[in-house]
């Protein structure tokens, strides 16, 4: 594990994952507009996953570098937030993304797939529930409701186009 200025990241720290193959790097990305895989001068590659070590040398992954929400300073993993609101009796499926926000530069948001969707959990609920098992900065500062989240056929979702379609549904530049 490799803090952000590169140096080893100390017991519990979460850092990037970076592993080194006999062969070489053995991963790589597929499709337009995609980062090169980093390495590190001795052929160590991290694709983005981020983690922690704990003393006697076990890996806990934390999240993917790219989904990670800075708001107001500090580092939020969506992950974290989403395994503790998955736990409300009321919540199907969650995914939790970081929306645009003048204040905080981007702002913990739920999306929020209910079990009765004649019956759902309120905003306000949801947030409650956050408030009892997460730290405050990490709490859904919005909460919104759908039917279904749209997953894949392999069920991944796509954070980008989740963050996008919010993002310009709230934006108040007219376009050019």
């Amino acid at each position: 594990m490799l803090d952000a200025d590169g140096k080893e990241a100390a017991i519990g720290e979460v850092g990037s994952l970076y592993l080194r193959s006999p062969t070489g790097p053995g991963a790589y990305y597929v499709g337009e507009n995609v980062a090169p895989i980093a390495l590190t001068d001795d052929g160590f590659a991290t694709v983005g996953d981020l983690g922690s070590l704990d003393d006697e040398g076990f890996v806990y992954l934390a999240d993917r570098r790219v989904d990670m929400i800075v708001t107001g300073g500090v580092n939020v993993f969506p992950a974290e937030v989403e395994s503790a609101l998955s736990e409300h009796p009321q919540i199907a499926d969650v995914v939790v993304i970081g929306l645009s926000d003048p204040e905080w530069g981007r702002r913990v948001h739920a999306v929020v797939q209910p079990r009765d969707v004649a019956n759902p959990p309120s905003p306000d609920d949801v947030i409650t529930f956050g408030r009892s098992r997460l730290a405050p900065y990490k709490v859904p500062k919005t909460v919104e409701l759908v039917d279904a989240l749209p997953r894949s056929d392999a069920m991944k979702l796509s954070r980008a186009a989740l963050v996008a379609e919010r993002d310009a549904a709230t934006s108040t530049t007219p376009p050019t």
